[in-house]
């Protein structure tokens, strides 16, 4: 089964990963005790779908960062501009 391309709405994008995470630790203890009704369930399955997609969107960002973190000649740290 194909996955649906769903866009992250404004409300997930402006999250912060702890924020986004700890919502869909909520949805996912929502679902797994089933005292959740049908159309409920879906709702929070496809937001729990999105908020999954932002926290990987922001580790795969901050991966890149510390990446680019680099020791300078003189011992000190510096950045360096992140080449793909």
């Amino acid at each position: 089964m194909a996955k649906a391309a769903t866009a992250t709405p404004d409300s997930i994008k402006e999250l912060s990963f702890e924020q986004a995470l700890k919502e869909l630790e909520t949805i996912v203890r929502g679902l797994e005790s089933g005292q959740v009704d049908l159309e409920k369930s879906i709702a929070d399955y496809t937001r729990g779908a999105q908020l999954k997609d932002h926290c990987l969107t922001k580790l795969n960002e901050a991966k890149l960062k510390v990446e680019q973190i680099t020791k300078n000649a003189d011992g000190t740290n510096g950045l360096s501009e992140f080449k793909e």
